[in-house]
């Protein structure tokens, strides 16, 4: 089950729901509109599973800056977001696909507990500026079933994020430590 608007609302009212900063404009029919942040990581070398993404990071100017095809971006999101009861589940959206972003495809699911800003993986089609504190994407809030773990209790792969993350998964290939 999705939350509505006024469900969603009524949570972040409640605590259930986090998120920091909270603007109730930006609350939607069954979403709530989040913003890229003001960091970047350009990924513009070769990407190798078995080790660490390098990496350069710049701030993004007022002004903006242009993303360039062929490159990976590594963003995180203005808000940072969490909750005990609900899962969460982050998209780009119509507006900023239509502009050829291509924002957080591959991870969109913020298990019950996940409380940090969100790592985007961030592409796209054409050059495009982009702008910090820009809207991106929706967010929506999923109601679950069953037990539940919490991610940051359960000391999740991430749960320790404090801002744009790369990927781990060469951890699990060499055994090294992130």
């Amino acid at each position: 089950m999705i939350l509505t608007k006024a469900a969603i609302a009524a949570a972040v009212a409640a605590g259930e729901i986090r998120i920091e900063p909270f603007e109730a404009g930006r609350l939607s029919a069954n979403a709530y509109d989040w913003r890229l942040g003001e960091t970047l990581r350009i990924c513009d070398g070769d990407l190798d599973a078995a080790r660490p993404t390098e990496f350069t990071e710049t701030t993004i100017p007022a002004a903006g800056i242009v993303l360039q095809p062929g490159l990976l971006y590594l963003g995180v999101t203005h808000e940072k977001t969490g909750s005990e009861t609900y899962a969460q589940f982050l998209n780009g959206n119509r507006t900023t696909g239509s502009l050829g972003i291509w924002t957080h495809v591959s991870a969109p699911l913020g298990h019950v507990g996940h409380a940090i800003a969100w790592t985007l993986e961030i592409r796209a089609a054409r050059p495009v500026r982009v702008y910090p504190r820009m809207t991106l994407g929706k967010l929506i809030f999923l109601a679950t079933s069953g037990d539940r773990a919490s991610y940051q209790k359960t000391g999740g792969k991430y749960a320790a994020s404090k801002g744009i993350d790369i990927s781990r998964l060469y951890t699990e290939i060499t055994g090294a430590t992130p």
